[in-house]
């Protein structure tokens, strides 16, 4: 008789974070799932622009002018 193993799903990944208030108080930050980042490729130090869309906020990849 063979017994078969239940095959159990690992459930999806929760990327709730905090907003975290730096020094000084007048700016935050918030961590980016690594996945994120490499999908993206993203570097260490790379500039990013931050826009406001309604109630979203657009993180793009920083392009010079010129």
């Amino acid at each position: 008789m063979q017994v078969m193993a239940k095959v159990r799903k690992k459930p999806a990944k929760s990327y709730v974070r905090h907003l975290t208030k730096i020094a000084g108080g007048t700016s935050y930050a918030l961590v980016i799932p690594m996945d994120y980042v490499k999908n993206l490729g993203w570097k260490d130090r790379q500039k990013l622009v931050v826009r406001k869309y309604g109630k979203r906020l657009i993180i793009e990849d920083w392009e010079p002018e010129g």
